[in-house]
């Protein structure tokens, strides 16, 4: 959440938590308050990330979401579990609330 905004929403067990982030299912994060981002970042396991500013309660937050569109098969493995296109908020800008 930014303010009074919800971000994504999502069951308890439909969220994956890597390395202390929790990826929200794409399907559960709101349209409008994602904007592409063309920062660019690789992830040594998990592969090319996808980079995201929020645009939420009249702020524009810069790189605060990001995904994997195309994760390796072996992030896949090591997390049990395909979160190709999910995509984390950085909980120092963005409330998380599990």
């Amino acid at each position: 959440m930014i303010g009074e905004t919800v971000l994504a929403e999502a069951a308890h067990d439909a969220v994956v938590r890597v390395e202390g982030n929790t990826y929200w299912p794409p399907e559960s994060v709101s349209a409008d308050v994602l904007r592409d981002s063309p920062t660019p970042y690789t992830c040594p396991w998990k592969g090319r990330a996808k980079y995201h500013d929020v645009v939420a309660a009249g702020t524009v937050l810069r790189d605060v979401a990001w995904s994997y569109p195309d994760l390796k098969k072996s992030a896949v493995t090591r997390v049990g579990r395909d979160f190709s296109g999910y995509v984390a908020f950085d909980a120092r800008e963005v409330r998380i609330e599990n």
